[in-house]
Order: structure tokens, then sequence, then C-alpha cells
């Protein structure tokens, strides 16, 4: 082997020492700022009061989309054409993509849920077509349990793509509530009544004032509009209570509540 040769070989394996060299010190201080970024976008998230769930999991998706940036920009130093590479990662992403569209629209779904927070473990809520209270809030699905205690799973994206009531939204709550006295009956007398109901119940709040008005002259009835509020976890009860007291006060002061009646004749014909 004579000289020339030596020297090719000798520029040969220096020229590509040194993109071996600089190929790893891309991918080692790749990897250092990497988790450097990570690190920062946990903190700035956890600042934030986000999810921990969604923490972990948008810190580890940065961390390995920069990683493999990474890893394509040194392979390139070696001077390996990275572009059927980078068309082969495209191709796998879009039929994964294509594959867990589903799933990725549950996901998108619950990172939105887990950041806006429409509602909290524990809040009673119509959502995805579903009334209950919110058990679980996954990263794909939400689990609730109904009011007669049956566990239902939602997915995310479900919930998303329609209204959300949040009863449990606000402390406090108005009760609508209709009750109806006859023609004949004592309007302002029934008014006193109703009142009297709502004054002695201590669920019932002060302020806002409960309002009581009559509402609509119907076929058979007078219809009062009873409006009063209270703590929204003394909804039920208070719905309930008053529907109850508001009769039996009815009753005892003489105050009608007419029903539906329908007067049938019967004529004689004669053949």
């Amino acid at each position: 082997m004579d000289k020339e040769q030596i020297d090719a070989i000798i520029a040969i394996v220096s020229d590509y020492g040194l993109k071996v060299v600089f190929a790893l010190a891309i991918f080692i201080i790749g990897k250092w700022v990497a988790k450097i970024v990570r690190g920062l976008v946990k903190k700035g998230m956890t600042k934030s009061k986000v999810d921990p769930v969604l923490i972990g999991f948008v810190s580890n998706i940065v961390y390995y989309l920069l990683m493999i940036i990474i890893i394509i920009a040194a392979i390139q130093k070696l001077g390996i054409q990275t572009t059927s590479f980078v068309a082969i990662l495209g191709a796998a992403g879009l039929a994964v993509g294509l594959a867990l569209q589903g799933s990725l629209s549950n996901f998108a779904s619950g990172v939105l849920i887990i950041m806006f927070r429409p509602f909290k473990i524990g809040d009673f809520v119509e959502a995805g077509g579903i009334v209950g209270v919110i058990d679980e809030i996954g990263i794909l699905v939400t689990h609730l349990h109904t009011p007669d205690n049956k566990g239902i799973i939602v997915p995310n994206s479900q919930i998303m793509g329609g209204h959300i009531v949040n009863y449990n939204a606000h402390d406090v709550r108005r009760v609508d509530m209709v009750f109806g006295i006859g023609y004949g009956d004592d309007i302002d007398k029934a008014r006193s009544i109703m009142a009297e109901v709502l004054d002695s119940d201590e669920r019932v709040l002060k302020d806002p004032a409960p309002a009581i008005a009559v509402s609509e002259l119907a076929d058979s009835s007078v219809n009062f509009n009873v409006r009063p509020w209270c703590k929204s976890e003394d909804y039920w009860g208070v719905y309930l209570d008053t529907h109850e007291a508001i009769k039996k006060a009815f009753d005892a002061n003489g105050v009608s509540i007419p029903f539906p009646q329908r007067d049938v004749h019967l004529h004689k014909v004669e053949g």
C-alpha cells in the first residue's frame, strides 16, 4: 500500500470520525436540551394547576418529539439521507392517526375537559346525553353514576361534542315550581300561605328573595310561579318538601287545588 492510499484512508477515517463526533455531540447535547424543555413544560403546567395526568402526558410527548428531531439531525450529520426516513415516519404517523381517529378525538376532548374544567369530580351534570354525578375524569373517557346509581362510561368526544349543563357550577340555585288554585279561591290568601311556607323553611334564602306571582289563567286553575333560592346541595330537598308543605297548607286553609275534569252529558235518542 503506497503513501497516497494511506493518506486517502486517513482522510476518509478522519472525515467520517469528525462526522461521528459531531453526530454524537448533537445527540448528547440535544437530549440534554430535551430534558430541560420537558422540565420547563412540567413546571409551567404545574404552576397553572393543570391536572397531573395531563402534565405527565404532555411533557413526555414534547420530550419524544424533540428526541425524534434530534436523532434525525444526528443521522443527517453522518451523511445519511433522511428524506426517505422522514417520509416513512410521516406515512406511519398518518396510518396510526387514521386507525386511532376515534381515540385521538377522545384524547383531544379529554385534554380540553382537563384544561377548561367545565365540571369537576362530584358535580351533578348533564353531558353527552347522560345525567349523573362525575366519578372520574380520564384522558379518553369520563365515568359517571346516575341518580339510580348506575355506572356509565362516556367517551370524552361525546361530552365535548354537545352541550354541558353543570348543576353545581354555582353555590346557589333557583327552585322553579308551579302551583294552581281554583278560580273561586282568594289569590292574596293563597300567595300569603305560600309565602309563609317558604319563610318557615330555613333552607330558603332571604337574599335573593323568593318570587311568588300569578303566571297563567289556565283552563281550570290560576297558576302561580313560585321561585325560591337555596344552596345547590339543598335543591331537591327544598323542591320536594315545598310541594308537600304547600299542599298541606292549602288543605288546612280551604284553598283548592283543581285538577282537570270532564263533564259527560248523555242524551237519550228515542227510536
